[in-house]
């Protein structure tokens, strides 16, 4: 596997069953602590609202998820959010959905269908990017290199995390997986630049 399936920004979408109203929030995420931030943030936005459901799936491995009822009877907002995050192969993307109640009570199948149906809007309506798998290099060298290294950074379609430079460069950079070895051959050529995996 050398690419995955993302979003880049944010989407919201709204849907009514009965009165109560469903909002879906879909939100590029790359941490737990980062959906933290996005939950603690709509629960400000939205003080009113009687549920705050949610799912994610984060990593490359698909791993780590979660998804969370906030209060609606097991299975019916959670997983549903989950099952179209996942019927799109998405990884690092989390969806928030804010419930505003309307009075009349939608039943087990009737929330399983909202959530899933608010869900499935939001992720329509953002548009899916496909992204390189990045192995992540941490380089050491000498400044009067850094010309050099960067267009072969650049070649291979990296990324710089991070750089610091003083008399040594420390440059963090992520390399798509399917230009490593000819990354790693590139810089070989150039004496005395460090490269770790990180």
């Amino acid at each position: 596997m050398d690419t995955y399936f993302t979003i880049e920004n944010t989407s919201t979408a709204e849907y009514k069953d009965r009165g109560s109203r469903f909002i879906a929030y879909a939100n590029p995420c790359k941490t737990a602590a980062e959906f933290k931030i996005q939950l603690q943030g709509l629960k400000k936005e939205h003080p009113k609202a009687v549920h705050h459901c949610f799912a994610y799936r984060l990593g490359l491995d698909g791993n780590l998820f979660r998804s969370g009822d906030d209060g609606e009877p097991s299975g019916t907002a959670g997983k549903p959010i989950l099952g179209q995050i996942d019927s799109k192969g998405l990884i690092d993307v989390s969806v928030i959905v804010v419930r505003y109640f309307g009075g009349t009570l939608l039943g087990v199948p009737g929330l399983i269908q909202a959530y899933k149906t608010v869900t499935a809007l939001a992720l329509q309506i953002t548009p899916i990017v496909q992204k390189p798998i990045l192995q992540n290099y941490h380089l050491h060298f000498d400044y009067t290199r850094l010309n050099t290294v960067m267009n072969i950074i650049k070649q291979s379609q990296g990324e710089i995390l991070k750089i610091e430079n003083q008399l040594f460069c420390d440059l963090r950079v992520g390399i798509p997986v399917n230009r490593s070895s000819e990354f790693i051959y590139k810089l070989k050529e150039i004496n005395s630049v460090e490269i770790k995996i990180y």
